[in-house]
């Protein structure tokens, strides 16, 4: 059912929806909410906290006044409720002189911060008495928006489409639903948006999460059930050529990557298609481990491809490639780089040398999936951080000849227990070991009354000559969440360092745009690069030193982790400073994790013990992850839940023809068509 169907949704609101990945009445209703907020019990003036929402009852005492500051217009006015005053502030909002009236009483909501020794509510919302009392306690969905489109318009927008498309079926057996525990699918559905309570919202939440992992494993199983054990059509022996590049690196493997290479070596000879995942933390040295396993391939008289998510991650594993074979010359490997931006000449001499065999290393984008390309004998497949690719792009990637070998990797720090049920049939080997000549990034945690040092600090780094990220979570100013964001925040760093390049990256920009933002910053080109969390699969930047987090209570611990992981590659002492919005003690408790360790997947296991399985009030973690309101570490009992009855079902009915899996039969069928070419791995 198209948007437009919706009342109040028309051409133009129809678009703004459009820009969020809202195509119609069925996808908004899966636009979850971001987090919620809640109505709570007001706070006297006297007692009101700094740094947090909250709500005061006062009444408007003096008039509403309004003055120039620069070219916006301020509206202010104090009110009182016996306990003590504030300052209540808007910006070019004049139309609040017509909504408040002096000595009226109203009910304010907003972050309290103290200027001049004053306490002052900037841009606070306003609530009639009785409007107020009526939502007091209430959950309300706050939603991503877009310029133009406010969280009232999507609120009203989801309840409409629910009238108007309903939801869907229930597809699993009665007896499932009551083992597991989980609410019904349809009320599930709603309540994740209008949840009446903290219970509502918990069952809801659980019941999101079961039925996203479990689409997600049980179509994963699916497509990989004819590929188990299968015998090889590219049989390989161990090579003395692999021993001669590990003694020719610069460094000594760890005992780590030792192993996993041996665990490679064995799948590679062992007769069977290996299918393997390398889970390592960032910086452990897993990229080595793949040109290990491509000069293996090619000595074996083979083909080997490497995808990556980016052009510039694309070239800068190309030229790595090819710094550390071409000393070698007893190494056979003639490596060629096939990305989206080559030239036509470039390209076509790079299409004839992967035809012909004359490459038999080949490392690329989404590029080496294209219909142009033809392999002579591809015989091994590597994706790099494999959580950006879908399914369906590496199997686009296999099918270009015979059943190759697999290896995929990954730096997102999931245990081992649930990557077992969540990378479905793939073996797992850990990268558990960090290259002992890193030095170890040194982290602070701090609030805004820091910003000033830290803005001194990142300029001693500039004037070093280093680099510096500072990732924002939002891409531009929300009036529904107050947080830092990379258009602003450019902007304003462009002011205070006029003698720097500066720079923002998003995941709004094109595709070439992002490329030359990350091109030009890898070549020390940018010197501060302002960005969302796009930057977590991005590319070794060795001279930036610098990683600022904005905003860092709003991320997970584990995404914290991977964006620090983005400095420290070089030879100088690298920084993360984590910048929160507001310091509450949880907030600090939380953060001083990463203070306290480098191990990805203990921080992992923190976060879930911080977070709990049933906080679902904070904003999810930034990024592209696939499950919109799953979260494998916060929900992983749902997870393993929805990996058990997907394993059940596939020994009992692998096709789904029985009947009873009618609605499921139907519902999978459109999961696995909907997801060609998303991220469901």
């Amino acid at each position: 059912m198209k948007l437009t169907e919706i009342p109040g949704v028309g051409p133009k609101t129809e678009a703004l929806f459009m820009k969020l990945g809202i195509n119609d009445c069925e996808s908004l209703t899966r636009y979850y909410p971001l987090h919620y907020d809640i109505y709570n019990e007001p706070v006297p003036v006297g007692d009101a906290l700094t740094g947090s929402k909250i709500t005061v009852k006062g009444t408007v005492k003096g008039g509403i006044n309004v003055f120039p500051a620069g070219n916006k217009k301020i509206v202010s006015c104090e009110i009182s409720d016996g306990s003590g005053s504030l300052r209540l502030v808007w910006y070019n909002a004049l139309f609040i002189r017509s909504v408040i009236k002096k000595g009226c009483t109203y009910y304010f909501r907003g972050i309290v911060s103290v200027r001049r020794g004053a306490k002052v509510m900037d841009h606070p919302e306003i609530f009639q008495i009785d409007q107020y009392e009526k939502n007091q306690g209430a959950l309300i969905p706050i939603y991503g928006l877009t310029k133009g489109l406010s969280n009232n318009t999507v609120t009203k927008a989801v309840r409409a489409a629910f009238k108007l498309c309903g939801t869907s079926d229930e597809y699993l057996p009665e007896q499932i639903v009551r083992h597991y525990a989980l609410m019904d699918e349809k009320e599930a559905s709603e309540k994740i948006h209008f949840p009446a309570d903290r219970d509502d919202l918990f069952r809801a939440g659980k019941r999101i999460a079961f039925d996203e992992f479990f689409f997600f494993i049980l179509a994963l199983r699916m497509l990989k059930s004819e590929e188990k054990d299968v015998p090889s059509d590219f049989p390989m022996k161990v090579c003395w050529e692999t021993e001669d590049l590990i003694d020719a690196l610069p460094y000594r493997l760890t005992g780590a990557q030792e192993r996993v290479f041996r665990e490679i070596e064995a799948d590679l000879t062992s007769g069977k298609i290996m299918s393997r995942l390398i889970q390592g933390d960032v910086g452990s040295g897993k990229t080595v481990l793949a040109f290990l396993a491509l000069v293996m391939a090619a000595h074996n008289g083979y083909q080997g491809a490497l995808m990556v998510p980016t052009e510039v991650l694309a070239r800068q594993h190309y030229e790595k490639f090819v710094s550390l074979t071409e000393s070698i010359q007893e190494l056979a490997v003639r490596p060629v780089l096939l990305t989206g931006s080559l030239k036509a000449a470039e390209r076509r001499k790079a299409l004839g040398e992967i035809r012909t065999g004359e490459a038999n290393v080949v490392i690329g984008t989404h590029a080496l999936i294209q219909d142009a390309v033809g392999y002579h004998d591809l015989a091994l497949v590597i994706t790099d951080e494999q959580h950006r690719f879908g399914v369906y792009q590496r199997r686009a990637l296999t099918e270009k000849g015979r059943t190759p070998h697999m290896l995929v990797m990954s730096a997102t720090p999931i245990p081992r227990t649930l990557g077992v049920i969540y990378y479905g049939d793939l073996d797992i080997s850990l990268v558990d070991e960090r290259p002992a000549a890193r030095l170890p990034i040194k982290n602070c945690v701090v609030d805004e009354s820091w910003r000033a040092n830290a803005m001194r600090f990142l300029e001693k780094e500039l004037l070093a000559g280093h680099q510096v990220y500072v990732v924002c979570p939002m891409i531009e100013e929300n009036e529904e969440i107050h947080a830092e964001n990379v258009i602003d925040r450019t902007k304003e760093l462009k002011k205070i360092f006029p003698d720097f390049s500066v720079a923002m990256l998003h995941g709004r920009m094109k595709p070439e745009e992002k490329n030359r933002i990350m091109t030009s910053f890898a070549a020390g080109e940018i010197r501060i690069l302002v960005s969302t969390t796009v930057i977590e699969v991005g590319v070794d930047v060795p001279n930036a030193t610098v990683m600022m987090i904005e905003n860092a209570e709003r991320f997970g611990l584990a995404t914290l982790h991977q964006l620090r992981g983005r400095v420290g590659r070089g030879d100088a002492q690298s920084y993360c400073i984590f910048m929160a919005g507001q310091m509450t003690e949880e907030i600090g408790e939380r953060l001083l994790v990463l203070n306290r360790s480098n191990d990805g997947f203990r921080i992992a296991e923190k976060d879930f013990e911080l977070r709990g399985p049933g906080d679902l009030l904070g904003i999810r973690q930034s990024g592209e992850a696939y499950f919109k309101a799953a979260d494998p570490v916060r929900d992983r009992d749902m997870l393993k839940a929805a990996g058990e009855l997907a394993a059940v079902i596939m020994q009992d009915d692998p096709m789904l023809t029985g009947e009873e899996y009618a609605v499921l039969r139907e519902k999978i069928r459109k999961y696995i068509s909907d997801s060609q070419g998303q991220v469901i791995l």
